[in-house]
Parts: structure tokens; sequence; C-alpha cells
């Protein structure tokens, strides 16, 4: 009797192991956030062709599936991939081959890092080009002026951003190379003038003049530097991010190098509001690959609050008389709504102001009219005057924020704006009760890249020394809850994205990031110190710690 219970023994589990499919990856032994509809944990999942099969119990999908390989978490903590909803990746690329100029404390420490700089091809007569000055971190808050500049540099043209990219200073070689000519006058801009000179500062459409001189990059070099990016961004846990206004020259350049593999983030592009990319994505349709999405358009509505562009609906508090500008005018942003919901893409645009905001909000509802699933988002929303939140719940407007902003403009925000005006800014909360979610980002390189400082700033609203004790206008602050699916499924979701990505569940890719904490239960203190162990992009490890 013995010999043929062995027999059926055997062929029970030769039988259970045929019926078993087969998964490339186990993962197990951790705290795993699904961020579904539930908010569900799991301790395992399995992964297959870059796609997750199922969460659940080790035991569970062991007797389910046959592996490959296998991954033990260590009982760390698994986040879907982070998603930042508005950065600018290319810009950022490049500006890693820059002079870096954040964190500078005044205008002689900036001329400082200048006169040190070296071009890495050892060019001693180009073009000199930095980024991350910003008056406000200065004892003298007060814009700078170029002599010191002309004085090191008569015959080479230097050319630097401001923090926001809103505004920037150039030297006497630059604005003769770009014909800039004291009392030249730009729609959207101004070259700033002082005693009957130019001063070199240019704001917003102005900066268009000078920059367009600037030699850009080989093909080989914008592939490296993209791909120095890519690594800085994977080793913060970042999978996706939303690249906020591109030409299609660049995007197709992009493309190619994802194509060969030298380039694996995923981007969602919005194409710059100019007519070359209007009449790009109408001949083409949407552009849809495993790594690319390209199907809406990113407009400026104003300028920066940090540098007094920002359209205001009354006077800037600190400078009287003074209340910003928008980019173009209403007709323009009127006309291009039209032809976007003409064609069924999306409209996403820039604004900073009350009144910038107002503007906008209005052209919104005048083409969506009333509720709709077509996801057109409000770029920053940094300013809402009381009387138009209504616009976001009435008419499904998408408020796509970066909470690091409120914490890098709390210290001066209110001298722009005075006390009643701040209530209305950096409204997190009550931007996310208008329709019930908001996707984030950190708009690098503005801000950093680090999903955790978006992360505290959302939830703690202080900046990285525990300022201010109380939090800065904590009725605004987002729950941690909220703030994760800000940066996942909700950030997804602002780009159709949400069926593919931003959330673990079975069928959707395996873009997953191992923490060293969980980011959900730490305190507030630790948050800051959380570290990304490794990162995942199809169910292959694109980042070790």
């Amino acid at each position: 009797m013995r010999t043929p219970l062995l027999f059926l023994v055997c062929a029970v589990l030769i039988t259970s192991c045929r019926s078993k499919k087969t998964a490339d990856l186990l993962i197990y032994n951790a705290t795993i956030y699904t961020v579904d509809s539930q908010f569900s944990k799991a301790e395992a999942m399995a992964i297959a062709d870059g796609k997750i099969l199922a969460t659940g119990a080790k035991a569970e999908l062991t007797n389910t599936f046959s592996f490959k390989d296998s991954l033990d978490a260590e009982d760390k903590y698994i986040y879907p991939g982070f998603i930042d909803a508005h950065a600018h990746f290319a810009g950022y690329a490049q500006s890693l081959t820059e002079i870096n100029l954040f964190n500078t404390n005044s205008w002689d420490s900036i001329i400082a890092r200048v006169a040190r700089y070296q071009s890495p091809t050892g060019d001693t007569s180009g073009w000199i080009v930095g980024r991350g000055w910003d008056q406000n971190d200065w004892p003298v808050k007060a814009f700078p002026t170029n002599e010191l500049l002309n004085a090191r540099f008569p015959d080479r043209p230097v050319y630097l951003v401001r923090i926001d990219g809103h505004a920037a200073i150039a030297n006497n070689k630059a604005l003769e190379l770009a014909g800039v000519k004291a009392g030249d006058k730009i729609s959207g801009g101004e070259f700033i003038m002082q005693n009957g000179r130019l001063t070199g500062v240019l704001v917003d459409n102005a900066m268009d003049r000078v920059a367009a001189r600037i030699p850009s990059p080989t093909d080989k070099d914008f592939e490296k530097s993209l791909q120095l990016a890519q690594q800085n961004c994977f080793a913060a846990g970042l999978t996706t991010i939303h690249d906020c206004g591109l030409n299609y020259e660049v995007v197709e350049k992009i493309k190619s190098f994802q194509e060969k593999g030298s380039l694996k983030m995923r981007l969602f592009v919005l194409l710059s509001d100019a007519k070359k990319n209007y009449d790009y994505l109408a001949s083409r349709g949407t552009v849809k690959t495993e790594r690319l999405k390209v199907s809406g358009f990113k407009l400026y509505g104003d300028g920066a609050l940090g540098s007094r562009g920002a359209c205001l609906l009354k006077d800037y508090s600190d400078q009287p008389g003074w209340r910003g500008f928008l980019l173009s005018s209403a007709a323009h942003f009127d006309s291009m709504a039209a032809l976007i919901i003409k064609n069924k893409w999306q409209m996403c645009t820039h604004a900073i102001g009350d009144s910038g905001n107002r503007v906008v909000l209005n052209i919104y509802a005048k083409y969506l009219n009333g509720k709709n699933d077509l996801r057109w988002r409000v770029e920053h929303a940094q300013v809402i005057n009381e009387k138009d939140f209504h616009y976001f719940k009435d008419y499904n407007i998408i408020p796509s924020v970066q909470p690091t902003h409120a914490t890098s403009d709390m210290y001066w925000a209110g001298d722009r704006l005075g006390k009643d005006r701040l209530k209305g800014a950096y409204a997190y909360q009550q931007l996310l009760q208008q329709n019930g979610w908001i996707p984030l980002g950190t708009d690098f390189p503005v801000e950093d890249i680090s999903p955790f400082k978006t992360f505290y700033a959302a939830v703690i609203r202080k900046d990285e020394k525990g300022f201010p004790a109380g939090g800065f206008q904590m009725e605004n602050a987002l729950t941690r809850e909220q703030a994760l699916r800000g940066m996942t499924i909700w950030a997804a979701r602002s780009a159709f994205e949400e069926p593919e990505k931003g959330s673990l569940e079975a069928g959707k890719l395996a873009d997953f990031v191992i923490l060293d904490q969980d980011i959900m239960a730490v305190p507030e203190q630790s948050l800051l110190h959380t570290r990304v162990l490794k990162t995942f992009l199809n169910g292959e490890m694109v980042y070790k710690n």
C-alpha cells in the first residue's frame, strides 16, 4: 500500500507545481503601503514582466506562484515609486552643468562663485551660466546690479538665473550680444532700469532676449546631463517626473534616448505654449510609449511672487503702486483654451498671484462649462482670493501644488501679500477639499528634488530647523495619508495615468521604493533623515544605497 500512496503524493505535488504561475520576483518581509483605495498594507509582493501580479501574505503568494528570484526586504518599508507632478527634469539636467548659486547669502558671494568658475571643457571665452540666487536670502533684499559682473567679465557674457526661473541678471556683454538697450520694453516682462541705465536684471519675458543667445548643448552632452539627473532622481525615490514646459525638439531627443535605452526615467511632458508645439501634437497625436507621454500644454499666466512678477488684484504690500503682470494677454489664454479643448488636450497653466489665478480660472470655467473629467490643471495655485476657491470644485479644476514653496516663501510672503491676503496662499488643505484630491510636486530645480522635503513641508509645514514652532498656517497642512497620495496615486491621476501607476496593485507597473523607516509613523524630526535603500522601475532595481 505504501508504493501507491507515495506515488499519489508525488503526483499531487507535481500537479500542484505545474499549476502555479511563474513570477520573476517575490518581495517579502516588508511593510508595503499599496496606496490603493482602502490604503491597505501587505507583507509581500509578486512581480512578473515588469508588473505587479499580487500583494498579500508571503505564504499566500508562494502557494500561488513559482518565483525565479526573491528579495528579503528585512522588515523595511515599501511605497509606490514617487511621482513629481510638477518639475523641470530637462532644466534640472542642464542646471547640473552650470554654476550652482543656491544657498548663497549675498551678492558678493555670488560674484565669488562666478569668479572661481572653471568650465569642465576648459572654455575660457564662452558663456558663463548659473542658477539659484535669491535676493530674499540676503541682508539687502533688493535686486542686484551688474557693475561687479561687468568689472570681472568685461568681454565674456554672463547670465545668472534667479532661483524661481522668473528673473535673471546679465552682464553688459551678454546684453550687448542680445541687442538689449536702455529703454527697451517688452510685454509680460521688464528690463529693470536704475538712474537711466540697465541694471542687468531681466524679469520674465525679458529673459528670453538674452537666453536665446546662449548656445545649446550638444546631443551627447545633453544625454549625459539627463543621465546624471536621472540617477539623482532614482536616488531620491522618484520614478516618474512631470516635466512642465518643453519644446517638441527636446521631447524628440528624450524619446530617442529612451528608445536606445540610455534614459529610463518615466516622463509625462507638457509642451510649452508655442505654435510649433501645438502643430507638432496636432500632427502627431498623443505621444505614448512605455516611458513617455505627451498629451497637454503648459502655459504661463504670470510671474513669481519672489521677483514680484506674480499678478495681484491689489498692490504689493511692500511695493505700493505695483501689481505684477500677466505674461500674455487674457485673450491669448482664451484662444489657446479654445484650441486645446477642441483637440481634447490637457491644459495646465502656471498661476501664482490672485489676479493671475482669477484670469485663468475664469477662462477655464468658460470652456469646461461645469462638471467634467478633463483634468485641466492650475500649476502652483499659490495665492487664491477667498471668492475664487469654488471654481476648482464647480469645474473640476485640479490644483497642482508644490509644498516646499510654502516653507521657502513663508519668511517673506507676508511682506509681499499682507496678513489678510496671506490666508489664501499655500492653502493646500482648502484646495484639496474642492475635489477631494491634489497632486504634489517640487518644481525642481527651483526647489530640492527630495520627495521627503515635499512630504515634510505638506504635513509639518516647517523648515529644516523646525521653524516656526507651531508650523506655518497649519490649518492648511495635509495629513500623512493625503501627502503620500499626492506624491503617488493623485500625481498619476493628474496625468490620466492612474490605471498603470501610482499604487501597488495587480496589473500596475512595478515601480516602487524601499525606505529605511516608515514615513507614515516616525516622529516629525526624523522625516528628513529618511533614506532610500532601493528604487525599482519595471521590477528592475535602478538604484541601491
